[in-house]
C-alpha cells in the first residue's frame, strides 16, 4: 500500500520505489528474526535495527536512507489510520560524510567526447555513444533521464530539450551546437533502423536509445559500463568517470564560466538550491588547489621550482 501510494500520489520514480522496497524488505527480515511485526514496532526497535545496520558495516548514507524509508512508511501508516503514532519520528539519522563530488577537468571531458566518436563495434554504436556523451555533458541529465529519453522530445533539431525528472517534474535545458549535431546524426540512423523493424512487422521503439531488453531502452547499468570503456579509450582514469561525474562536470564548468547558481539549479532539476551549492565548494577547492600548485610563494610551487632547477643544473 505504501509503495503504491508513493507511485500514485507523489509520482515517485521506479528506481526510488525499488530502493524503498529493498530497504523495507531488509527491515522486515530483521523484524521477523526478532519475532516482531510492523504494527507492533516501537521506537527502541527501530533504534536497535539501526545499531544492527551499523554492526553490519553499512555506510552512513545507506543507514540514513533506510531510516528515511522507515519514517516515511510509518508516516503513511499514521495518515491512513493504521497506527496512532510514528515510532521513528524522533530518531535522528547518522548523518552523512560531507565529501565533495569527484570532478573532471574541461580537458578530460574533451578527451572523453573525442574517444566516444571512435568507441564501439560499428558505426551505429559509435554514433549512439557520441550522442549519449554529448547530451549528458550538454544537459547535466541524470543517467535515468538520459537513457529513458523519449525520441518525441528530441524531434526537430531542438534548441531546448524537455526533460522529465524526479517526481514527474519537467524542465527545459538548452542544447549545445555539438550536442544538436550529434543528436540529429543519431536520430537519422535510429529512424532508419526503426523503419526496417516496422517493415518486418516488429514494433517501433518510443525511446531515443532503444534496446531489445525488457525496459525497451539502454539500461543504466549498460551505460555505466560503456562510459568506463570510453574512459579507458580516452586515457582518463576510469575510477573518476561515471555518468554522475559528467553531471558534476556540467555544473562545475558552468559555474566556473560565470553561470548563475539558480540557473544551474533549474537545469539540474534540484528542488533546493542548497543541493546545487555543493558546486561552489567544489570550485573553491579547485581554485585553492591551483593557487597551492602554481603561486610562486606557495610551498608546493617552490619545491617544484627547486626540483626543476636542480635537474637543469645536472
Amino acid at each position: 500500500m505504501f509503495l503504491e501510494a508513493q507511485a500514485a500520489e507523489l509520482g515517485a520514480a521506479t528506481n526510488t520505489l525499488l530502493a524503498y522496497g529493498r530497504d523495507l524488505k531488509d527491515f522486515d527480515s530483521w523484524l521477523a528474526y526478532k519475532d516482531l511485526e510492523f504494527d507492533k514496532v516501537m521506537r527502541g526497535d527501530v533504534e536497535s535495527y539501526l545499531v544492527y545496520c551499523d554492526a553490519q558495516g553499512l555506510a552512513k548514507s545507506t543507514r540514513a536512507r533506510r531510516l528515511s524509508a522507515i519514517k516515511q512508511l510509518y508516516r503513511f501508516a499514521f495518515e491512513e489510520g493504521l497506527r496512532t503514532d510514528n515510532p521513528a519520528l524522533q530518531i535522528s539519522g547518522p548523518g552523512q560524510d560531507k565529501s565533495l563530488p569527484k570532478i573532471l577537468s574541461v580537458e578530460e571531458v574533451d578527451r572523453l567526447l573525442t574517444a566516444a566518436r571512435s568507441t564501439g563495434r560499428n558505426d551505429a554504436d559509435r554514433l549512439r555513444n557520441t550522442c549519449l556523451m554529448e547530451l549528458l555533458y550538454a544537459t547535466g541529465m541524470r543517467v535515468s533521464e538520459l537513457v529513458g529519453l523519449p525520441v518525441s522530445a528530441t524531434r526537430g533539431d531542438p534548441r531546448l530539450l524537455l526533460i522529465l525528472g524526479k517526481g514527474g517534474k519537467e524542465r527545459m535545458v538548452p542544447l549545445s551546437p555539438d550536442a544538436r549535431t550529434a543528436l540529429a546524426t543519431w536520430i537519422t540512423l535510429r529512424d532508419e533502423t526503426q523503419t526496417a523493424r516496422m517493415a518486418k512487422k516488429q514494433p517501433a521503439s518510443k525511446f531515443l536509445f532503444p534496446s531489445r531488453g525488457k525496459e525497451g531502452h539502454l539500461t543504466r547499468h549498460r551505460f555505466y559500463l560503456l562510459i568506463k570503456e570510453i574512459a579507458v579509450a580516452a586515457g582518463v582514469n576510469p575510477a573518476k568517470v561515471t555518468p554522475h561525474t559528467l553531471r558534476h562536470a556540467f555544473a562545475t564548468h558552468l559555474l566556473a564560466g560565470g553561470a548563475d547558481l539558480r540557473a544551474i539549479q533549474t537545469m539540474l532539476g534540484h528542488a533546493d538550491v542548497a543541493t546545487t551549492e555543493i558546486y561552489t565548494h567544489v570550485l573553491e577547492a579547485r581554485l585553492s588547489e591551483l593557487v597551492l600548485e602554481h603561486h610562486p610563494l606557495s610551498d608546493t610551487a617552490t619545491r617544484k621550482a627547486a626540483g626543476k632547477t636542480s635537474s637543469d643544473g645536472q
